[in-house]
């Protein structure tokens, strides 16, 4: 009698799976590696809600931007590599966990960065996850039976390892230049893939991206919850009036709530038909993780003005809820809404989007943001049911 044996191996060849393979769901790893990724997220989002808390608006944002998009980059680049050649054997975990490692480096620097304006912390950290991910590069260019995509894998080797040269490199640039420097880095980070993929393109799950994307924004719409409930659990434990506090966590509430229903409200997969649509949409949602993870920090700063510890006004404290949610926003308008809606629902969401930006100018921002967003989820529940009439009539 034959035995298979159900053991992973330590190392077989990395090939490319099959893009519309059936039943292909995330995996443990992949959660785990979501799971700790958030914990960079949360560093950036309390720093910037202390910054933010303390008047100190222009100065968190651009260290907001760039944490955020070390996060996001790294994120990104594993989970379409995944999607591809994930083989899940002992080398692949082992070079993943390193990423997971330098994720953690990457949280360590987060408070050094936004207090002193000092990434090099974060800088080591981010080149960690990078390195790790020319390792898994190298292994697809050595032994993917399909030479361009061998190429294709070698393209991001050279390009990676290249542009986290320039990273390291910035540390050493004066200040005048850091910003500049910046700048170029991020365009060839996101220039490595439009040139690695015009060779051969790597074969990702549509059904699989758009599962990890959508499990992505759940950790971080959890993340901004939890950061107002703590702002509100402190507050309480503090003594102070409740009457504001909990039309700001109602509000809060119904916000995040609205927030998840329109990411969701129609499926994703059916949207990822090309690589240029791909990256265009996966591109896009820097805008949605980072504003999702920003309204949390922002509704932690209106707690703060409602308990009298921060250092603005309402109206500023208002707009901290209401410019990342006119983001979101508008990015889920651009990315989910738009392909699928026709006629005038295409426009409620700019539309909400501006009020939602006029919200602040009210005496109860936070509950005014809080309608017009439940209001927009209303008007989609209705356009979709009609749209299904015609289908079940026929």
């Amino acid at each position: 009698m034959t035995h298979t044996s159900a053991r992973r191996p330590w190392y077989q060849p990395m090939v490319a799976r099959q893009p519309h393979e059936p039943h292909r769901a995330s995996t443990p790893l992949e959660l785990f590696f979501d799971l700790c990724f958030v914990v960079a997220v949360a560093q950036a989002a309390g720093e910037l809600h202390h910054e933010v808390a303390e008047d100190h608006v222009w100065h968190a944002m651009p260290s907001y931007l760039m944490v955020f998009f070390a996060i996001w980059w790294a994120w990104m680049n594993f989970t379409w590599f995944a999607s591809a050649y994930d083989t899940d054997d002992d080398v692949y975990r082992l070079t993943t966990l390193v990423q997971v490692a330098g994720a953690l480096v990457l949280a360590a620097g987060v408070p050094r960065a936004f207090i002193d304006a000092d990434f090099t912390i974060i800088t080591i950290g981010y080149v960690i996850m990078r390195l790790a991910m020319v390792a898994q590069w190298l292994r697809v260019a050595r032994t993917d039976v399909e030479p361009g995509r061998r190429a294709c894998g070698r393209r991001y080797a050279i390009g990676i390892t290249l542009v986290q040269v320039g990273w390291v490199l910035r540390l050493m640039l004066p200040d005048e230049l850091l910003v500049p420097g910046l700048v170029l880095l991020v365009l060839a980070e996101l220039a490595v893939p439009i040139w690695a993929e015009r060779v051969a393109e790597t074969t990702w799950h549509p059904e699989h991206i758009a599962e990890r994307y959508g499990l992505f924004t759940i950790i971080v719409l959890g993340e901004s919850v939890l950061a107002a409930s703590i702002a509100v659990q402190s507050a309480v434990d503090a003594h102070e009036e409740l009457a504001g506090l909990l039309w700001v966590a109602g509000g809060g509430v119904v916000i995040v709530f609205a927030m998840w229903w329109l990411y969701f409200d129609r499926p994703a997969s059916g949207l990822l038909t090309s690589m240029r649509v791909a990256l265009r949409w996966g591109y896009g949602h820097y805008l949605i993780f980072a504003s999702a993870a920003a309204v949390g920090a922002g509704l932690a700063v209106a707690v703060d003005y409602e308990t009298h510890k921060a250092h603005l006004g309402g109206v500023a404290a208002g707009y901290a809820v209401a410019v990342p949610v006119a983001v979101y926003l508008a990015s889920v308008w651009f990315l989910h809404a738009r392909p699928h809606q026709h006629g005038l629902i295409v426009a409620a969401y700019p539309v909400t989007a501006v009020l939602v930006l006029l919200a602040p100018l009210t005496p109860a921002p936070v509950p005014v943001v809080a309608v017009v967003v439940a209001a927009l989820v209303a008007v989609t529940v209705a356009a979709g049911h009609r749209e299904r009439r015609p289908v079940e009539a026929g």
